[in-house]
């Protein structure tokens, strides 16, 4: 089973070098590049006035410290410097986070040996979803330590976080798990804190160029 499962690693490996290997041919020209975009370059929309006013300059994602399955504080710190995907969900969703979950085990699993990506996983349930359960949810998914983090924090900053930070959708189910409402949004942030894209985490082809992207990223810098 693992020597399966190592063989469907190298297979997806080779498939999404050969873009990026397009990718670098064609920038040594000069003349042509992957345009990979910048979202919020004049700031977030603000109508309900939900969020702190800000300027109309590039957005980044602001200052958090949330603790993580293993009781760390993790946050806007630890995304200096380096690329961070990231998703919000619950242990006890009973619709699309276990589909979200195993497809951001595909991306945990991709770059497993790559120190400059990282993943988190925010929870909006943090009352239920303690560090505990988390851990036992991040071991559930094979999640690597210190790579695939499951965080939670003080719930009014968690929904904030996710609305006037990651800019998206979610709701409080005040526990109840069929009331609670968030995006299936994966969401990839460069290493100085700015959204450069947003892909579904139920659609096998979104992570997929999720994962493309993520390789660009980690190009350019390099």
């Amino acid at each position: 089973m693992k020597s399966l499962r190592l063989l469907q690693g190298m297979v997806l490996v080779c498939i999404l070098l050969i873009p990026v290997l397009i990718f670098m041919f064609l920038r040594g020209f000069g003349k042509n590049e992957y345009d990979l975009p910048i979202f919020f370059q004049n700031g977030v929309e603000n109508p309900f006035q939900e969020c702190p006013v800000t300027d109309t300059t590039q957005h980044y994602i602001p200052e958090f410290a949330f603790t993580n399955q293993e009781g760390k504080s993790i946050g806007r710190s630890e995304m200096e410097g380096k690329i961070t995907i990231v998703d919000f969900f619950f242990t006890s969703c009973p619709s699309i986070c276990p589909v979200m979950s195993k497809e951001m085990e595909r991306v945990n699993d991709m770059f497993r040996d790559e120190p400059d990506v990282q993943i988190m996983s925010i929870s909006i349930d943090p009352e239920f979803d303690t560090p505990a359960i988390l851990k036992e949810y991040a071991e559930e998914h094979n999640a690597i330590p210190g790579k695939w983090h499951f965080l939670s924090g003080p719930k009014d900053e968690t929904y904030r976080l996710a609305r006037c930070g990651f800019v998206i959708p979610t709701i409080d189910g005040n526990g109840v798990p069929d009331d609670f409402v968030h995006t299936d949004k994966f969401i990839l942030v460069d290493e100085l804190g700015r959204i450069r894209g947003y892909y579904s985490g139920t659609n096998r082809e979104d992570v997929d160029l999720l994962m493309l992207e993520t390789k660009v990223l980690l190009h350019v810098n390099k």
